[in-house]
């Protein structure tokens, strides 16, 4: 599993306006399995993305599809963890 931390390096009028193409790259990963968990930072300054892949690559290979990334708007970082446990009412949580 992965945490993805993106960090904006750009104001959030140009974050805002690639926001439609970010949303549409989200859910093409939704819709494939990777993507489980998204969300803003508080405070607004990047966002975070729960995801499941293959290995690190993949993951790399993936976000460096976002358009906060191809258009130099944010940096991402990639956190690899081995789930042990989780809450049997996970759902409910969140």
């Amino acid at each position: 599993m992965f945490v993805i931390e993106l960090i904006y390096k750009a104001d959030l009028a140009n974050i805002d306006a690639r926001m439609r193409a970010h949303m549409a790259f989200l859910k093409k990963y939704y819709a494939a399995g990777n993507f489980l968990m998204s969300g803003r930072k508080i405070p607004r300054d990047g966002g975070i993305i729960l995801a499941v892949g293959d290995d690190r690559e993949q993951i790399d290979a993936i976000i460096r599809q976002d358009p906060f990334v191809v258009h130099g708007l944010a940096d991402f970082r990639v956190i690899e963890f081995r789930v042990s446990q989780r809450a049997d009412d996970l759902h409910s949580r969140i």
